[in-house]
């Protein structure tokens, strides 16, 4: 059965659960990305060799890395999967590899009883899930695009990160009330497993949901003319090159915003500048919470007056701001808060209509696999090495660098964007 398409506009009545179930795949996906970087200062040298932690937090944050280069295979394959086979079988298939690869990381055994196959097990852990996460992305992306009416694809798509934003909100709480009610020790040698097995539960529910999704209108119509493309991903190129080179050029800056303030930074600030993770965890879960609260405001808003009004002042603020916000990580939660709240709040004027932009970019042929390669390539050279170059550039006392890095990334977004046409409103090709 076909999900019939929503043409009144006047009703503005939003299928919430449909959106919430096409959202929570992504919305699992990163509360399982989030607690491994942030619950790493707990479980590094639980899959490495202990005596030095700084070495064990990087091969950490370099298995982080190295999964997501991942991302693009499992965004060629799932994305080419669901533009010929459908979206729905799709996000079933992300949502199931993320969920049992969370499983298996919460009761891998350490170092210390198994050796080096404990890092092994952990690296094939997180190469499954990468594939999913190349997966998740473009798929609900699409899904989303395709079901939205054009005057109201904006608020369609803000429903895929407050899922996302809630999960992560989800995570940092529960860092906040692990960090609060457990001593080191126990967190050390048991308590990080304990977000990993709830990744698992989520899983589930979001299966369940999942299950009673419909295919979308836009996918049977074109279903016969994606089967039929060949060289798909040379296609994207020989036919779309400026929506692939605007795509990433947007994911970027994007990317690099998203592990700033969700991954890098916890560790960073409490491994180099000595926070108290309990002041990090509340900061960023007082950022997350408005982050969250944004969404809807800005997709409305994008669907009023545009998307490349709030793409503009997003790049140019985070530009300017970066390095200056970066001065405040340190100890004492006033500072903290500013932190997250200004980065995480700039940052949602993006995540809002990022769904949104990305389907605009392809067609329904090539929707998937298109948004998927090229996302996630985008996002594995960008976003996977955050963690991993800030903690090696905080070791080699010039962690400040990371912060320009992400302010000259910012500029070039905003001449990216010069280049975009404005797609408020407009059919999906």
């Amino acid at each position: 059965m076909v999900e019939p398409k929503i043409e009144s506009v006047a009703r503005h009545r939003l299928p919430v659960r449909t959106l919430f179930a096409a959202s929570i795949g992504n919305a699992l996906e990163w509360f399982d990305w989030t607690i491994y970087a942030t619950f790493s200062i707990y479980f590094a040298t639980a899959f490495f060799p202990s005596g030095n932690d700084t070495l064990a937090q990087i091969n950490t944050f370099a298995t982080y890395a190295l999964a997501f280069f991942f991302r693009p295979l499992g965004g060629f394959l799932l994305g080419r999967f669901a533009d010929v086979r459908g979206r729905k079988p799709a996000m079933i298939l992300t949502i199931s590899l993320m969920a049992g690869g969370s499983v298996v990381i919460g009761i891998l055994p350490s170092f210390s009883l198994v050796g080096w196959l404990a890092p092994i097990l952990l690296l094939l852990a997180r190469i499954a899930q990468g594939l999913s996460l190349g997966g998740e992305v473009s798929n609900a992306s699409a899904y989303l695009g395709e079901i939205a009416p054009p005057k109201w694809r904006g608020r369609y798509s803000s429903f895929f990160y407050i899922s996302t934003g809630s999960a992560v909100l989800l995570a940092s709480v529960l860092g906040f009330v692990l960090a609060r009610t457990m001593d080191k020790a126990a967190l050390n040698a048991y308590g990080w497993r304990i977000p990993f097995l709830l990744g698992g539960v989520l899983g589930v529910i979001g299966l369940w949901l999942r299950r009673s999704l419909s295919e979308t209108e836009q996918f049977h119509q074109n279903k016969t003319s994606a089967q039929q493309v060949r060289r798909p991903l040379l296609s994207t190129l020989r036919h779309h090159p400026k929506a692939v080179g605007q795509l990433v050029g947007i994911t970027m800056l994007s990317t690099l915003c998203y592990y700033t303030f969700f991954s890098a930074l916890t560790p960073f600030a409490v491994k180099t500048r000595h926070v108290s993770d309990v002041d990090v965890f509340l900061a960023l879960s007082v950022g997350t919470a408005l982050f969250v609260a944004l969404q809807y405001p800005f997709g409305m808003l994008s669907d009023r007056v545009g998307r490349k009004p709030q793409l503009y002042g997003w790049s140019a603020a985070m530009a300017i701001l970066i390095v200056p916000l970066s001065t405040l990580v340190k100890p004492g939660l006033g500072g903290l808060l500013v932190v997250f709240c200004v980065g995480l709040g700039l940052y949602a004027a993006l995540s809002s209509l990022a769904p949104a932009i990305m389907s605009e970019l392809f067609p329904t042929s090539l929707r998937g696999l298109g948004i998927g390669a090229w996302y996630n390539l985008t996002v594995a050279v960008f976003g996977g090495t955050a963690p991993l170059v800030i903690s090696a550039l905080a070791a080699a006392n010039a962690s400040i660098a990371f912060f320009w890095y992400v302010a000259v990334a910012a500029v070039i977004t905003f001449v990216v964007l010069l280049t975009l046409p404005e797609t408020r409103g407009s059919e999906l090709r």
